[in-house]
């Protein structure tokens, strides 16, 4: 069959997408950051202004939804949010993107907000997913040197405002599904919170929620901790938390067998892991040298003593195998020589030492 050609059978509107961002950014975004981009192109290339409230209600999402979107294509570098001096939304900036380097922004083109649009980025995360006028983070949760919020003291008012919403009454009770009990005011808290202040979406939390009950961890002070380290990750999509767990279990794992221990790490022995690879930076090469001199020194322990070794190599600059040898070798030549050793008189050695020509005597008792 011959090729088919494709055409219109009259001039209509159309919305002009980046090939960069097909090929680079359609496969990772989940189905709202999508919309919202897809839809701001189409606003500006149209002269048009819009509000977050107004997207929406045209994707049936909640205007946090919107506003996790936005924040998302921000750190993609996509776009750019601007705030007025009182730190109101005001426009957002769409940035070309390079071929070469996808990421790399580009003389910006501005779709406006209409003037009543007010988004506070100082009560960012502070209003439920109900609320009416949800704010703006201006700070990107995970990037690199930020603090990472604190967890609220949520209000019962709160925790019924958040499970009145249609979405986040179906996710308290996928959750409950998992744990396999109904969630305490304490457990949804922490759900909240990850929610409304890490910005997880719905999707995030399931697989956050299924990668913990997998590995038995149901206690909610784990699952605050993982998704922490989720948030400090920049993981805002359950495709890259897969990559990441996949990451994270073989270096475990690894170590675990390193030091000789089988089954799943504690919390604590977790956590020895995380500093190494995430505030240290070693890797898992160098931890595992590590963890081979620690077998080789002591049966007890072994985490808080390699532990000791690695701090140490961090603070002399020591970050590869080849520093380590390099480290061995300067440390060898600082020893003293080795000095002979002594002989002690005693009353095995307290004679005359004699030597003796062995050919000679074999000569002789051949010869008798």
């Amino acid at each position: 069959m011959g090729k088919l050609t494709i055409y219109r059978e009259e001039a209509t509107a159309f919305t002009a997408v980046s090939n960069c961002f097909i090929d680079n950014y359609m496969t990772e975004a989940n189905d709202a950051q999508l919309k919202v981009y897809l839809y701001l192109l189409r606003m500006f290339q149209a002269n048009q202004a819009t509000s977050i409230s107004d997207m929406a209600d045209l994707f049936n999402h909640t205007e946090k939804d919107i506003l996790r979107a936005l924040k998302y294509w921000e750190k993609k570098k996509l776009l750019a949010l601007d705030y007025d001096s009182s730190k109101n939304l005001t426009a957002i900036q769409l940035r070309s993107v390079n071929a070469e380097n996808p990421a790399a922004p580009q003389p910006a083109d501005i779709v406006p907000l209409p003037s009543k649009q007010v988004v506070s980025a100082d009560n960012a995360g502070t209003q439920t997913a109900t609320g009416l006028q949800a704010a703006a983070n201006t700070q990107a949760v995970g990037s690199t040197g930020s603090t990472l919020p604190e967890k609220p003291s949520y209000s019962l008012d709160d925790l019924k405002a958040f499970r009145s919403n249609e979405e986040t009454e179906q996710l308290l009770f996928i959750v409950e599904q998992y744990i396999g009990k109904p969630l305490t005011p304490s457990e949804m808290k922490t759900i909240l919170f990850i929610y409304d202040k890490l910005g997880f979406s719905s999707d995030l939390i399931d697989y956050l929620i299924e990668y913990c009950v997998g590995r038995d961890k149901r206690d909610f002070r784990y699952i605050e901790k993982v998704a922490l380290s989720w948030a400090e990750d920049q993981i805002t999509t359950p495709k890259q938390a897969k990559a990441l767990a996949r990451k994270y279990d073989k270096t475990v794992y690894a170590v675990m067998k390193a030091l000789g221990k089988n089954g799943n790490p504690t919390p604590k022995e977790a956590s020895y892991i995380m500093r190494w690879t995430k505030e240290l930076g070693f890797t898992l090469p160098v931890i595992e040298v590590a963890c081979e001199r620690t077998v080789l020194a002591t049966d007890k322990h072994r985490f808080e003593y390699a532990d000791s070794i690695l701090t140490s190599w961090n603070r002399s600059h020591v970050h590869s195998v080849e520093d380590i040898r390099t480290a061995d070798a300067a440390y060898q030549k600082t020893r003293p020589a080795q000095a002979r050793p002594l002989v002690v008189n005693n009353q095995f050695n307290q004679f005359p030492q004699r030597d003796y020509d062995f050919d000679a005597l074999e000569k002789e008792l051949l010869s008798n």
